[in-house]
């Protein structure tokens, strides 16, 4: 994890936070290219009752319709959270690269049971287990609290 990791994930963190001023689920990602370039930026819009709508999900669906099998390969996608089954199999089944997320899925568990909230509809497996080939990194200390804060203020626990 460089500098420029650092940068692209803040990225993420920032379109979770805008998700989240736009009322809804706060989660955000970017598709950066091998090169550095930021190809595809999103965040969540399930407010709209489309519980698909990750940006995740959008970014698997834009890659394998623009980009060849190489250069999907050797992109990195940045996300404020580890990606949730349905996302990870999306990433997997468009070739996606690496994955580097703030937050993890077992972190935002965590956090829902200490704040008394429900499970939620899908049990959160880590990348890994849904994605074994998929290279991972995260959480990462500083961002999963920005995360954690993030969170708390969309369940009204801040």
């Amino acid at each position: 994890m460089d500098e420029t990791d650092l940068r692209h994930l803040r990225r993420a963190v920032e379109l979770a936070r805008e998700a989240l001023e736009a009322g809804d689920e706060p989660f955000g990602s970017v598709l950066v290219a091998a090169d550095g370039t930021v190809l595809f930026e999103g965040h969540n819009e399930v407010s709209g009752g489309d519980g698909t709508r990750h940006p995740e999900l959008a970014i698997a669906r834009w890659a394998a319709s623009r980009l060849p099998a190489g250069e999907r390969a050797a992109a990195t996608v940045y996300t404020s959270g580890e990606h949730c089954p349905m996302c990870a199999a999306a990433h997997a089944w468009a070739g996606l690269g690496r994955i580097v997320y703030a937050s993890s899925s077992a972190q935002l568990t965590a956090w829902r049971e200490s704040w008394g909230l429900p499970p939620g509809p899908v049990r959160p497996l880590p990348i890994a287990e849904v994605a074994p080939g998929v290279p991972v990194e995260g959480p990462v200390p500083g961002q999963d609290e920005a995360v954690r804060a993030l969170q708390a203020r969309f369940h009204g626990r801040s």
